[in-house]
């Protein structure tokens, strides 16, 4: 079953996602077989949904089910697939956002419910039992509940495999190092140049002691941990989720701002450290921004990676050849926030983080915390999408002096920034239904441009 169709036009291959109501259907009968047999489960469910606006199924590592007649003929008609996986039988999805799905032997039931810590997650239901997997180990586990369906809660670093594997101290120590390295990164610096260099040395040094799937996974936990220092609602949201012991391990995709000068050599780091690029896109005429959309397959994290350029840019392969050097070109939304804030690679951080939610839920709960949300510019059965109101954020002086030196804006919009400062992140709100893995190109732009800091006040 063909879940992406792609199609080149003038270089350009468009990645089409297509919704799969077949799997979709059948992991929400899995998960409510496993439900059923399990009190805690369904506990757990209703306390996500009141307490953090997620969905149980927002949250799932893996499914363990029986290998019952027919249910692997299904599992593959929907499109799910047989993986490597040692002697274990474990289907996965390549079309569709699921989980795995473990077929067991023995007629047991279990729910993996995926965690930044499972030591947090047992502090937060006041619960001390046996955790499988040393500190910093790949893969972690710890089992909530002991019922006809078995509930674990499950901390991964790096690894997608379900094999609990030892971790030496020598080790131990190296991922300790490059965490705090990636967390104290320098951002700052007189050529956003300069920056780049330096990331990329730093990100070298973690893929070569570490390999490039737990390195990346210590990349974005720091870069999430940045962003959440600069952004109001992500702290309250990520409140909300640490009291349930849960992190931000339901993250959709992580979203970047680029200068068009800078916007190769990021993309560069990020191949480094193991991405692909998967579809460009670009949300219709006249714009004045698009993206490209990179995929780690090894931790299954997602870059939004925007940039200001035109629909023909689109055609070229904007990720790797440089822009043209086009000195006085009017700055679009992305180039403007860029100038204002810096990269977000470095001193300005993510423009956003999105992370996956029970639409109505987290935008109502949020709103009586005092989190106010922007109209949604996704309403689909499949996909729901808004931001949360942005933080505002003050702008060096040098800043609005440059941009307006070089007459890239008016006096008006100088004293305006000097006064009110700018726009700075969001969280996005989302819900995805039927493994929908792609995203809205024209309903974004609209979003997008009431994010120009020209146009709040």
């Amino acid at each position: 079953m063909d879940s992406a169709r792609s199609s080149g036009s003038n270089g350009l291959v468009a990645f089409h996602w297509e919704v799969q109501p077949a799997a979709g259907t059948l992991v929400q009968d899995l998960l409510m077989q496993i439900c059923a047999r399990s009190p805690t489960a369904q506990r757990l469910a209703e306390r996500l949904l009141q307490e953090t606006g997620t969905r149980l199924i927002d949250w799932i590592d893996h499914l363990e089910v029986p290998d019952l007649p027919g249910l692997a003929e299904r599992l593959r008609a929907a499109g799910f697939a047989a993986a490597a996986s040692d002697s274990l039988v474990v289907l996965r999805h390549a079309g569709g956002l699921f989980p795995p799905v473990m077929l067991t032997t023995d007629g047991s039931y279990a729910l993996h419910l995926k965690v930044e810590s499972v030591v947090d997650a047992l502090a937060a239901h006041e619960m001390s039992v046996p955790i499988a997997g040393a500190p910093l180990a790949p893969l972690r586990r710890a089992r909530l509940a002991d019922e006809a369906a078995q509930v674990w809660v499950c901390e991964r670093h790096g690894y997608s495999g379900f094999d609990v594997r030892a971790i030496t101290p020598e080790r131990a120590a190296q991922v300790l190092h490059h965490s705090e390295v990636f967390l104290t990164r320098r951002r700052a610096f007189a050529q956003s140049a300069e920056g780049f260099v330096h990331a990329l040395a730093l990100v070298d040094a973690a893929v070569r002691d570490l390999g490039m799937d737990l390195a990346c996974e210590l990349f974005f936990a720091a870069e999430r941990a940045y962003w959440q220092r600069r952004n109001r609602a992500a702290r309250i949201q990520k409140a909300r989720q640490d009291a349930l012991g849960l992190g931000w391990a339901n993250h959709d995709h992580h979203t970047y701002r680029s200068s068009r000068a800078h916007f190769p050599v990021m993309i560069a780091v990020f191949e480094r450290l193991g991405f692909h690029c998967r579809e460009r896109f670009y949300p219709g005429h006249n714009a004045g921004w698009g993206a490209q959309v990179l995929e780690h397959a090894g931790t299954g994290i997602v870059i939004f990676a925007d940039v200001d350029m035109s629909e023909d840019e689109i055609k070229r392969d904007f990720a790797h050849q440089p822009f043209p050097d086009e000195a006085g070109r009017p700055l679009g939304t992305v180039g403007l926030w860029c100038a204002l804030h810096g990269e977000s690679f470095l001193e300005a951080g993510m423009h956003h983080l999105e992370a996956t939610f029970s639409f109505e839920h987290v935008r109502a709960q949020l709103e009586q915390l005092g989190v106010h949300s922007m109209p949604p510019f996704t309403d689909y059965p499949h996909l729901r999408q808004c931001f949360t109101v942005g933080d505002r954020w003050s702008v060096a002086p040098s800043r609005i002096d440059h941009l307006l030196a070089a007459t890239l804006i008016t006096s008006a919009q100088a004293e305006q920034f000097r006064k009110e400062g700018a726009i700075g992140s969001h969280l996005e709100l989302l819900e995805r239904n039927q493994g929908f893995k792609g995203f809205n190109q024209q309903g974004v732009d609209r979003i997008i441009a009431g994010t120009d800091p020209r146009t709040q006040h």
